[in-house]
């Protein structure tokens, strides 16, 4: 009897330590996700500092972004700052992310800090963009078409090409064909302005029927507001395809790597010329602002967070899409 008591006993202790065993091993299956995510990313990692250089897209894809953001616990800045200067601070690492590297036309100033690994490209944001000289559509129907139409109506367009910013590489572009004296173009000048100014000069041709020639992409408003044709042949200054363009996500060296939850995040976000286009109409032909805007063409593109958030969690380690629809959802 003593025996078979003694075996009970011994059989319930092992029971019940399994029990907890078991009971512990649970609790830190559960607590993994949020230990993993802590062990992850320093606390460094919560505030985000971005860059915009002025231009409708970006701010676009920079208010998205923080919306993403603060749903998952993070914080962002948004310093606005000429390309070169981004750069300059992506260097410095006073810039974590920059989501406006326009290649081919960034190339040239972009170059040396990939060579000397002073930024890291990270990600393809987008594709099948565009970048190059336009013209209005009547401008176009009246024969002009290509680079190489435009020497021979100088006087029509008054010897002027219409830019962005000054700095802008695509600016730095134009200065070059015209330093080269490619198509003719050696006696013309650029007018340089930010894109408000430049957009300002279009509207005011195209009210008056006046010629005028200008840096245009797309996405942006400009396609819906006027009727544009973008000029061929221009392959040596914007790459072929009128300028096809490749938006990518650059960081500063090592970002990824120290703040891996985030790295994944901006190596996932992949936007489209359709939503950019949808939001930069609210807010420069209706009058909508960015944020409102932004939620507004994520909730009619719903379908793009799964991919942005597969594997991302929250700061506290929860999951990152259902964070982020349920912030979508309450506003």
């Amino acid at each position: 009897m003593k025996r078979n008591e003694a075996k009970e006993t011994r059989q319930i202790r092992e029971t019940g330590w399994l029990r907890r065993a078991l009971a512990v091993a649970l609790c830190a299956t559960a607590l993994a996700p949020v230990l993993a995510a802590q062990a992850a990313e320093p606390q460094s990692c919560e505030h985000v500092r971005m860059a915009s250089p002025g231009w409708a897209d970006i701010d676009a894809t920079n208010t998205i972004t923080g919306i993403v953001l603060k749903a998952l616990g993070y914080s962002q800045t948004v310093s606005n700052l000429s390309v070169p200067i981004t750069y300059e601070g992506l260097k410095k690492g006073q810039i974590d992310v920059f989501l406006g590297n326009w290649m081919p036309a960034q190339a040239p100033l972009v170059k040396p800090f990939v060579d000397s690994h002073a930024i890291d490209v990270l990600h393809a944001n987008l594709t099948n963009a565009k970048f190059t000289l336009a013209v209005p559509d009547y401008v176009a129907a009246a024969g002009v078409h290509s680079f190489a139409d435009l020497a021979k109506n100088a006087g029509k367009f008054d010897d002027t090409i219409y830019g962005i910013e000054p700095g802008a590489p695509a600016n730095q572009n134009i200065k070059k064909m015209l330093d080269q004296k490619a198509f003719g173009l050696g006696d013309w000048k650029l007018v340089e302005s930010s894109e408000t100014g430049m957009l300002t000069q279009v509207e005011r041709a195209v009210r008056d029927k006046k010629w005028i020639v200008f840096l245009a992409w797309e996405p942006h408003e400009m396609n819906t507001r006027f009727h544009i044709a973008y000029l061929s042949g221009g392959d040596a200054y914007f790459g072929p395809n009128y300028g096809g363009a490749t938006v990518n996500t650059v960081t500063r060296t090592g970002f990824a790597q120290q703040c891996t939850n985030l790295g994944r995040l901006f190596r996932q976000m992949t936007f489209n010329v359709d939503l950019e286009n949808q939001i930069m109409t609210s807010v420069l032909r209706d009058k909508v602002d960015v944020k409102t805007a932004s939620l507004n063409a994520l909730k009619a593109h719903g379908d793009l967070l799964g991919p942005w958030l597969d594997g991302v969690t929250t700061v506290g380690g929860a999951n990152g899409l259902q964070a982020v629809n349920a912030a979508i959802a309450g506003h």
